[in-house]
Order: C-alpha cells, then sequence, then structure tokens
C-alpha cells in the first residue's frame, strides 16, 4: 500500500539498530505507536515475545489487526473472498459520494459499486464469522481498494481523470499475515499519549507524524470504507469529521513527544523521524538526553513525493532519516 512515511525500504537499517541495541528479542516485549500499515512490527513479529501494536486511525488498526493479531490460517478465507469477488456492484455510499455521481473521482464507478457490495457483504457475515476473519476480509477489501485508487498516493485530492491503474476492476487478494505459535499479540486504536500509561515493555518504536499534514486527512477514504457510517461529506474532496494529531502542529508537538517520552515504561526507545519535520534534531535530542543514553543513527533515502509540485518547502529527491534511539535510565512515571 503507498503510505506517506512508510518504512518498508528502511525496515533492515531499523531491525538492524534495534537487534544490535537489544539483544535476545525472543523474550522481549516490542511496541509500535503510530503503526500505519506496521512495517516494523510485522517483521518483527515472529522474533518477539509480544507485539503491541496501535494506530488511532481506524483504517490502520484493521490492516494491524489482520497483519499482526492474526496468527493462525482462517480456514474459510479462500471460499469468503472468492464469494466476494464474484459480487455484482451496488449503488452505495462510497459510489454515490465519491465517484462521478458527487463529481468526486477518486474511483471508478464500476469499483465504487464493487466497494460498495463487497463492505456490506462483509458487515451481514460480521455475526457469522469470526473477528480474526472479518477483519482479515476488511483488510483485504482496503488493499484491493487502494490499489484501484484514482488518486497521487494519498486521498487529499483526486485526479480530473481516471488514471490507467484506476480502471482495472477491484479484485480482491488475501491480506497476508505471518502465522506464529504466539496468539499474545495485541493491537490497540488508541491516541498514543494515552496509552502509553497503560503498557510496558522492551522496546517501543515510535514514528510520529513530521509534518503537518493529518493523516485522517490523508486517508480519510480509507477510514470511510473501513468503519461504513454515512456521514455528509465536505467540500470537493468529501471530507468527514477526523482526529487531529498534535504531533502535527507545530506548537504542540515538542511539549507532546516530551510527554510521550517521560510517560515510557520501557528500556529501549527508537524513534525515527526526519530532517524535514516540525521538530529539530536538536530539539529531539534535548527531550531524550533528559531520559537517559543517547545516540542517533541515520540513513539517507529518496522521499516519499504524491506528486511532481516543486514549490513546496521541502522539494529535494533525497532526506535524511534520523533514528534516535534512547537506553532509558530515569524511572518510568505511570
Amino acid at each position: 500500500m503507498n503510505y506517506i512515511g512508510s518504512k518498508r525500504k528502511l525496515s533492515d537499517f531499523i531491525i538492524q539498530e534495534i537487534q544490535q541495541k537489544v539483544p535476545h528479542l525472543s523474550d522481549k516485549i516490542f511496541a509500535e505507536l503510530f503503526g500505519g500499515t506496521g512495517i516494523i512490527a510485522r517483521r518483527l513479529k515472529t522474533k518477539v515475545k509480544q507485539v503491541i501494536s496501535n494506530d488511532v486511525e481506524f483504517y490502520s488498526f484493521v490492516l494491524l489487526r489482520n497483519y499482526i493479531a492474526n496468527c493462525r490460517p482462517l480456514p474459510e478465507a479462500a471460499e469468503r473472498l472468492a464469494f466476494l469477488n464474484r459480487l455484482k456492484g451496488i449503488e452505495g455510499f462510497i459510489y454515490q459520494n465519491y465517484c462521478s455521481p458527487a463529481e468526486r473521482f477518486y474511483f471508478a464507478d464500476e469499483n465504487g459499486k464493487r466497494i460498495d457490495a463487497i463492505r456490506t457483504q462483509i458487515e451481514k457475515w460480521k455475526t457469522e464469522i469470526s473477528e480474526d476473519l472479518y477483519y482479515f476480509l476488511l483488510a483485504s477489501l482496503l488493499e484491493a481498494a487502494d490499489k484501484v485508487a484514482n488518486t497521487a498516493s494519498v486521498y487529499g485530492a483526486f485526479l480530473k481523470k481516471i488514471k490507467k491503474s484506476a480502471q482495472k476492476p477491484l479484485f480482491l487478494e488475501a491480506a497476508d499475515f505471518a502465522l506464529s505459535n504466539n496468539a499474545q499479540h495485541k493491537v490497540h486504536k488508541s491516541d498514543a499519549n494515552t496509552l502509553i500509561r497503560s503498557i510496558k515493555g522492551d522496546i517501543l518504536y515510535l514514528d510520529p507524524p513530521y509534518n503537518a499534514r493529518q493523516y485522517g486527512a490523508n486517508y480519510h477514504l480509507l477510514n470511510t470504507i473501513a468503519q461504513y457510517s454515512p456521514f455528509e461529506p465536505k467540500g470537493k474532496t468529501g471530507l468527514p469529521e477526523y482526529y487531529k494529531s498534535d504531533y502535527c502542529k507545530k506548537g504542540k508537538v515538542a511539549q507532546t513527544f516530551e510527554d510521550l517520552i517521560r510517560h515510557a515504561n520501557f528500556s529501549h526507545i527508537f524513534v525515527s523521524y526526519n530532517n524535514e519535520g516540525l521538530m529539530s534534531l536538536t530539539q529531539m535530542q534535548e527531550i531524550m538526553e533528559k531520559y537517559g543514553k543517547y545516540t542517533l543513527a541515520q540513513r539517507k533515502w529518496q522521499r516519499f513525493k504524491a506528486d511532481t509540485n516543486q514549490n513546496r518547502s521541502h522539494s529535494a529527491e533525497s532526506t535524511l532519516e534520523y533514528l534516535h534511539i534512547l537506553e532509558k535510565t530515569t524511572h518510568a512515571v505511570q
């Protein structure tokens, strides 16, 4: 899935740093509080004792609930997917509000109708299938919808003409998850600064938003598909009401970040951030040094660009990704 800030290409670098600082992962509890699509947690799922994964956005919770919490084979999965792929489209909420009838071209009309039919059927099955299978099917639908979205990778706006990839018929494939003998993994949908007060472990990985762009706006349509609760879409892009994170606010981010570090009951904390973030390298260092031994690792990589706009404040082809590392020695406040 195309995703702002995805750590897929940086995952080898991040996991290598974690393994160097924290040996014997098999008896460690790992937590990731800004989960997104869960790249780091997914790779560590079979290596650690327990994963605690979290994201405040519902679409992310759905993905993480499948990728992280699902550990056993789902015998009915293939049959259910095949049934959903045979459904004819219906003129439901997505088609009426995010396709040509509303002059919002997020999806080709037939794909919008297919999303409506499939999402409606999954909800009809909710009381007769397991929770594991329910979130597997929802995750599979989100992945499929994202592949045929008529956007420039994010959902803040749609393209005026249906691009080639968005003309392809929507088709559900299995949303993959790693099998595991360990069924202790947990997934939350909470504000990170609230959740941190009730969990503890060994390794805390944080990948907070870097800039002022709110994820609830950039990925609102995935939330809409996942929740599938009618509302009155606003404006040209059809925005719903959405969660606004203090990590995207220049005046609040540093204070909010320090609150999170202060209350973290974890011995090792790893924070992904880059040189284009709202907090400076110096700010991050000064905050983290208050709570233990601080070190910094960094890697240059190609920055995410959803379009070719050259007038952005950051138009460079590459960026420096920092991994701030803290061995926490101060008493964890709970």
